[in-house]
């Protein structure tokens, strides 16, 4: 019996890659270059299962096309805004993301960019890089304090919780969060943490907020101008969720006149591409979408995509349906 034929989009870790070799008829992508459009369409005439990313972007007019030999999307990521669900689901495809794996290492980023940007550590290393600094002295580069500070959560998903955990038990933070659903009580307890019941309140009152919501069309520009004005001016926006979520202009703007005090930022709209902007501006921390870049993480992502097909193949049910 013929093995499932399988694309991957894009490179992924080389265990991972290997037990795809010995299990599936796979075509790799040996030097990481996105696939294009016409590309993917390609693939879903000639694979039995896709294996995308977060940064594929798979529209209507792409899963659209007829005679797909294709029945699985095994996404690399725990995000799947980049797929047209609906789209996929009228079309009778399975969908997959990779939930639980990554939560820790995004959680310890989404910490990373609050400390940076708090104790404007970018800052501070580019004024060594650039042969600038002049030596201690009392007045330079002051910042925000963390530990006792209050953090607020938009989204109180897994990640959120990790982070807020971090928060909580690391630094003695006061926890604060916004979310549609009611957690668990139990959750909410354990870290002391305070229900906001709406996202304006929370902004209002927190000296951080870390966005933590899916992206996609309900969510866009969910932190805006009129949001933005409601921070404190020495309150500071960390968002490791989707970059859409933030209006880059409006952000851009709030930071360059001082609305608030900072930024530290791990997703972008439009990216690879971001608003040339941000790089003139000292108040930002900026990182190349790191949340999950651990060994571990990617491995223990590529795995979990790799159980998501196999069951699907055997005929069973993939633990990590979305579609």
């Amino acid at each position: 019996m013929s093995k499932p034929k399988v694309i991957v989009t894009r490179k992924w870790p080389i265990e991972v890659e290997a037990q795809l070799k010995s299990l599936y008829d796979v075509q790799l992508n040996e030097s990481d270059t996105p696939m294009t459009a016409d590309e993917l369409k390609h693939a879903l005439l000639t694979a039995d299962a896709l294996l995308p990313t977060v940064t594929d972007l798979i529209t209507a007019d792409i899963l659209n096309i007829e005679g797909k030999r294709t029945k699985i999307i095994g996404n690399f990521g725990v995000g799947y805004n980049n797929i047209d669900i609906n789209a996929a689901k009228s079309q009778g495809l399975v969908v997959t993301n990779t939930p639980h794996v990554l939560t820790d290492c995004t959680a310890d980023i989404a910490m990373l960019l609050l400390l940076m940007s708090a104790r404007r550590a970018s800052e501070g290393e580019r004024l060594l890089r650039n042969r600038q600094w002049t030596g201690w002295r009392p007045t330079h580069m002051l910042g925000q304090k963390v530990t006792g500070k209050t953090l607020g959560l938009i989204g109180f998903g897994r990640i959120a919780q990790a982070m807020a955990k971090k928060a909580h038990y690391g630094f003695g933070m006061k926890i604060l969060f916004y979310a549609p659903s009611q957690p668990a009580q139990s959750i909410i307890d354990d870290l002391q943490a305070t229900r906001c019941e709406t996202v304006e309140e929370l902004l209002i009152e927190a000296n951080f907020v870390s966005l933590h919501c899916p992206g996609g069309d309900a969510t866009r520009h969910l932190i805006n101008e009129q949001r933005l004005k409601l921070m404190r001016p020495s309150a500071h926006l960390i968002n490791t969720a989707r970059g859409d979520v933030v209006d880059s202009k409006a952000l851009i703007k709030a930071l360059k006149e001082g609305w608030i005090a900072g930024a530290g930022l791990d997703v972008f709209e439009g990216e690879p591409n971001i608003d040339p902007d941000f790089l003139e501006l000292d108040n930002v921390t900026l990182l190349p979408h790191l949340g999950s870049a651990t060994e571990e993480t990617r491995i223990a992502m590529g795995n979990r995509v790799l159980e998501n097909i196999a069951a699907f193949f055997a005929g069973e049910e993939p633990g990590d349906r979305v579609a």
